[in-house]
């Protein structure tokens, strides 16, 4: 969270020296008083009357050399530009106020005067105090942004990054205040490919909060949407910047959906819609650096850029050259068609050696076929038929007959020979050996 610099008046007063002065005293006066007093005593008697004359009395003025020790009394001194006075508040009266007292606050204290008579000084007991002036605007801006804060407004975790190049944003704030001149003067100089829309609102006054609220408002319905939003004015006391420290303004602009830039005062003012904003900028003028780029400094990085991305084209393409020569200079680009010839070559030897294998293993099988088939020959019917004998099978069904047995008289039989065959009748049967 940014660091927070209250204003409070500050006031150079003289330092009051004591009261100093010389008695002189002659013998022959002191012989002709009435009454010799002791230091005790007259301080009983200024006491008394001290005392006795101011029982209640309100005093304004400003804290300075505040202190609690740790007994939880509070001693100061009230001032103003030609005197001062000590003062004391006791704990039990202390520990009522509700906000904290700090040197440069002016207050209103009550109370009534006491002598302390070992140091022979009087003082202010104070028994009530309250803020005036300034005073009070301090302790109504340290209430509001505690209870924002409590609610989580001012949390980092909620600021929004700004645009890189933003095209279109808006200013709320005074038309005729030099803040806005300020800004316009200075994105002129940087940037200028960007529409500003100019919100007017008073920033200063009792109806300024309602104006800045209406005009961030207003800026958050523009179509199409804006790419970011500014709020700010110029410097000023505390009074005139006290717009920018109303509840409602910060939550307008924590409620907005544009980021926003806080630009309020000077670098010494700080208001609770810097600490909501997205982004505080010290004056507008270093608002409108923030929210864009500079062209003459876009200009010197992309030259920059370009130089390197020139430099490390060239590297690679020196390295991709070199390489690409060390690859040419190899055998199978130098002399390609090598290979080629080679597994010509070796294509041929392996025809070669492929057609002798398959002559060879058909003569071979040739071989085997042949020999098969003078088996086959040498077991079939139709050889032993050529050495002439015959074979006899049943008319009818085919069977052959192995036996005279197996026929009966007036069985038609067929004779087969190597060539031809004869189908008879069987007219008788011998059994037995010829």
């Amino acid at each position: 969270m940014p660091v927070c610099r209250w204003l409070v008046p500050e006031f150079h007063s003289k330092q009051i020296p004591p009261f100093q002065t010389t008695l002189r005293v002659s013998a022959s006066d002191i012989s002709s008083s009435q009454q010799t007093l002791t230091v005790s005593q007259l301080t009983v008697q200024i006491k008394n009357q001290l005392e006795g004359g101011f029982p209640s009395v309100w005093v304004a003025g400003e804290i300075s050399n505040f202190s609690r020790p740790q007994s939880g009394h509070s001693y100061f001194t009230l001032k103003d530009d030609q005197a001062q006075i000590r003062a004391v508040m006791w704990r039990g009266t202390a520990t009522r106020i509700k906000f904290d007292l700090a040197d440069g606050l002016d207050v209103i204290c009550h109370g009534h005067l006491d002598v302390y008579a070992p140091r022979g000084s009087y003082q202010l007991v104070v028994d009530q105090l309250q803020p005036q002036g300034v005073g009070a605007l301090e302790l109504a801006l340290r209430k509001l942004r505690e209870k924002l804060a409590a609610e989580g407004l001012f949390e980092p975790a909620r600021k929004r990054p700004l645009p890189a190049f933003p095209r279109r944003l808006a200013f709320v704030t005074s038309p005729t205040g030099a803040a806005i001149r300020d800004f316009l003067e200075v994105l002129r100089r940087r940037w200028r490919g960007v529409d500003v829309l100019i919100i007017p609102a008073r920033v200063q006054g009792d109806d300024a909060a309602e104006e800045i609220v209406d005009g961030i408002r207003m800026a958050n319905r523009l179509l199409p949407p804006l790419d970011v939003l500014v709020v700010g004015r110029g410097g000023g006391s505390l009074e005139d910047l006290w717009a920018f420290n109303e509840e409602s303004v910060v939550r307008a602009i924590a409620a907005s959906r544009i980021p926003t830039i806080s630009a309020v005062g000077h670098e010494i003012d700080v208001t609770l819609s810097d600490l909501v904003a997205d982004v505080r900028a010290l004056t507008p003028s270093e608002a409108a650096e923030r929210v864009v780029p500079s062209a003459e400094e876009i200009t010197t990085r992309l030259r920059l850029y370009h130089g390197r991305m020139r430099a490390a084209v060239m590297r690679r393409t020196l390295l991709l050259r070199t390489r690409l020569k060390a690859i040419a200079n190899q055998r199978p680009f130098r002399r390609p068609f090598d290979l080629v010839h080679d597994r010509n070559r070796r294509l041929d030897e392996l025809a070669h050696h492929a057609t002798g294998a398959v002559r060879r293993l058909y003569h071979d099988r040739q071989s085997r076929l042949a020999m098969t088939a003078g088996k086959i020959e040498s077991l079939s019917p139709l050889a032993v038929l050529g050495r002439g004998y015959s074979i006899t099978h049943d008319a009818m069904s085919g069977a052959v007959v192995h036996s005279a047995a197996g026929l009966q008289v007036g069985q038609a039989i067929v004779t087969r020979f190597a060539e031809g065959e004869v189908q008879s009748t069987v007219e008788s049967i011998t059994s037995g050996h010829p």
